[in-house]
């Protein structure tokens, strides 16, 4: 059997509150047989970059539509789930706009905004532990610039 990591991506979008909150945008979904809570994320497809996988699975997953700013990071994850090793490019995006009556992708129930402290609470509820891994990185201001990705397409 040969080795095939899946090379995936996911974007941190923060918006303030009303009364001045951080929110991150969290996709609620259904996966592995239940309800969990992740970053907008999903697989590089064939022919497209990352950043251009970024945009598209933030767009497919929760309607927003987001300029990617720069790079949190590289995550290797192995799925406890399913054994799968997963590299994972994280990306901070800025919010555009977000069309509310969007058709989100099959298997997502809501894009919803959340504090730090809400996703917490669910940390349970959390697809992987990258997400509050991410999070805590961003909020370090641990970000790499977009030029140290090179695209050879």
């Amino acid at each position: 059997m040969s080795f095939a990591p899946h090379i995936t991506v996911a974007t941190i979008v923060t918006q303030q509150s009303p009364n001045n909150e951080t929110l991150y945008l969290l996709v609620k979904e259904h996966a592995e047989g239940r309800v969990v809570y992740n970053q907008p994320a999903g697989h590089l497809e064939n022919d497209e970059t990352l950043i251009q996988a970024a945009i598209r699975e933030t767009l497919e997953e929760t309607g927003c539509h987001v300029a990617i700013d720069a790079m949190l990071g590289v995550s290797h994850y192995v799925a406890p789930s399913n054994g799968q090793t997963y590299i994972r490019f994280t990306f901070i995006g800025t919010l555009l706009k977000q069309n509310l009556t969007a058709k989100l992708d099959q298997g997502i129930i809501a894009a919803q905004w959340l504090t730090k402290a809400h996703i917490i609470d669910r940390q349970d509820a959390l697809r992987s532990p990258l997400i509050l891994n991410d999070i805590t990185r961003y909020e370090h201001g641990e970000t790499l610039p977009l030029h140290t990705i090179y695209n050879h397409l």
